[in-house]
């Protein structure tokens, strides 16, 4: 068992969020802190989109605008996701901690082992995705759309959504795993040829993803959320977590990435 820093959760604006990730990620590059799992929330309704999706032609920048909501680009790839009542989580760790393997779909599997205990300690039967049943064909640019390798799905639907990269050799993995979901919010915040395309992967869109309080009988709170997947990971990924704090360095760390990058238009709408 080795031991991993925890950060407990936190609610943050898109921008800190992201941020926050990308210091961890440096400064455990830079061998100056030790391998991190972050719990955090969003401020608000937040839509997020990955590093190489073109945001002006598949994001209604207006609609986010004029409805208050948050707007972020992720530095990992992947599509959009509506962050709004869900926990995220994010791993971040040295590519050579002995806990990691050098590829990037098993160090999926490897993580997807804690989001499974997690879900389990919920009493909810989930699986990891199949890598050979995944497909690309007929979806929109929500990230929930389909199911990457080694993803969690419970009976065929998407119920957690992750993405990966690896920078200056870091791992750093974040992802949603969603308490409830607004179907009808996420595809106003994407942009689409016609209403009828839009209405016709709205409707696939509701076989292929589900929420944990759609499922279970009696609904639960972030707390029983939180409390699942702080078990779920130190089992299934045969962890130790220890409760910190961001350091004095990561706080500056973060400071820099938010005028250098995450609150910037040059960075969210590069694409």
């Amino acid at each position: 068992m080795t031991t991993w820093r925890f950060l407990p959760y936190h609610a943050y604006t898109a921008a800190q969020n992201m941020a926050i990730d990308q210091a961890i990620m440096d400064l455990i590059s830079e061998k100056k802190v030790p391998p991190t799992l972050r719990f955090y929330g969003w401020k608000v309704p937040t839509l997020s989109i990955g590093y190489f999706q073109k945001a002006k032609k598949e994001v209604n920048l207006p609609y986010i605008q004029e409805k208050g909501l948050g707007f972020v680009r992720r530095m990992t790839g992947g599509r959009a996701v509506l962050h709004d009542k869900e926990l995220t989580y994010s791993v971040i760790v040295s590519e050579d901690n002995p806990s990691i393997p050098q590829t990037v779909s098993q160090s999926y599997r490897v993580i997807s082992q804690g989001l499974l205990e997690g879900f389990r300690a919920l009493g909810l039967d989930a699986c990891l995705n199949d890598p050979l049943e995944t497909r690309k064909e007929n979806l929109s640019a929500a990230c929930f759309d389909s199911p990457s390798d080694y993803e969690l799905v419970i009976d065929g639907k998407k119920v957690a959504g992750s993405a990966q990269t690896r920078q200056r050799g870091v791992v750093l993995q974040h992802g949603s795993i969603l308490l409830d979901l607004d179907e009808e919010m996420l595809f106003s915040l994407l942009l689409f040829p016609s209403e009828q395309v839009r209405e016709r992967l709205k409707r696939q869109f509701s076989q292929k993803a589900v929420a944990i309080n759609r499922i279970l009988p009696n609904p639960v709170i972030l707390d029983d959320v939180v409390t699942a997947f702080y078990e779920g990971f130190q089992k299934g990924m045969g962890i130790t977590l220890e409760p910190g704090e961001l350091t004095p360095e990561e706080k500056i760390r973060v400071q820099e990435c938010l005028k250098e990058r995450y609150e910037t238009d040059e960075w969210n709408l590069r694409r």
